[in-house]
């Protein structure tokens, strides 16, 4: 049997009309539980750059949100380097923070928002480190991810990525938990407050021995290098410095 071109036509536009109102429709039901998952996973995230869960831990949901109650979500305005109230933290949207040009750097950063969301860990009453988001430029892709820092803002409790594309088993290496662990203990800046952590080609040895260097990953110049080029401007003066100065001196920890 043969249909005309009207008839072949006429049954597709059916077929496209009732797809998009079934896939309209899922998008709709499962918003809740996407929004819900997301957040998970930036939690996650958070906990492991922290090292309260291990990378590759399998953690409940329940467990994930049980862990977190001991952290504290928090604003920081960049431009003026203070901490916003509690309101702004409950009503804060990452996506539609304000941007602005970035200044002049090495990390491939065009532009930065003027207000970021970072984490307090929490014990005995008293913040024990900052959980601080990072971005920048690898080989292939932006790199999203944090670091945590003591509540001395100096020594490196952990870092992680969480959006990357760098090739797997070269700059992918970055989501590997041998190199992650490699980081605790670490020192950011120098005894002058310079910003000093830096990946080197080959093996840094362990802290005590090369408290500002990490084990460069292997075959991945450009990667590594991205790494430690957004270190340094996240933790410098136009990054986060003036903000960690600030707490250091108020005496919060």
């Amino acid at each position: 049997m043969q249909y005309s071109m009207k008839y072949i036509f006429g049954f597709a536009a059916a077929v496209c009309f009732v797809c998009s109102i079934l896939i309209s429709t899922a998008n709709v039901g499962l918003r809740e539980r996407q929004e819900a998952n997301k957040l998970l996973d930036k939690q996650k995230s958070v906990l492991q750059a922290a090292w309260l869960i291990e990378p590759g831990e399998r953690v409940s949901r329940e467990g994930i949100e049980q862990i977190f109650e001991n952290v504290r979500a928090r604003v920081l305005d960049l431009t003026t380097n203070t901490l916003l109230d509690d309101d702004a933290a409950a009503a804060f949207d990452p996506e539609r923070a304000p941007e602005a040009a970035a200044p002049q750097n090495k990390a491939g950063i065009r532009f930065m928002p003027e207000q970021v969301e970072i984490y307090e860990v929490i014990e005995d009453g008293q913040v024990a480190m900052l959980v601080l988001p990072i971005v920048g430029q690898g080989l292939w892709s932006t790199m999203h991810g944090f670091i945590a820092l003591d509540a001395d803002t100096r020594t490196i409790r952990g870092l992680t990525y969480y959006d990357q594309a760098e090739t797997p088993g070269l700059g992918g290496e970055v989501d590997n938990p041998r190199w992650k662990r490699l980081w605790q203990g670490r020192l950011a800046y120098d005894d002058d407050w310079n910003v000093a952590i830096e990946i080197v080609k080959g093996a840094a040895g362990p802290p005590e021995e090369a408290p500002h260097q990490v084990d460069g990953l292997s075959g991945a110049t450009l990667t590594s290098r991205g790494v430690s080029e957004m270190l340094q401007f996240w933790l410098g003066e136009n990054g986060y410095a003036p903000f960690l100065k600030s707490f250091r001196e108020s005496g919060r920890a």
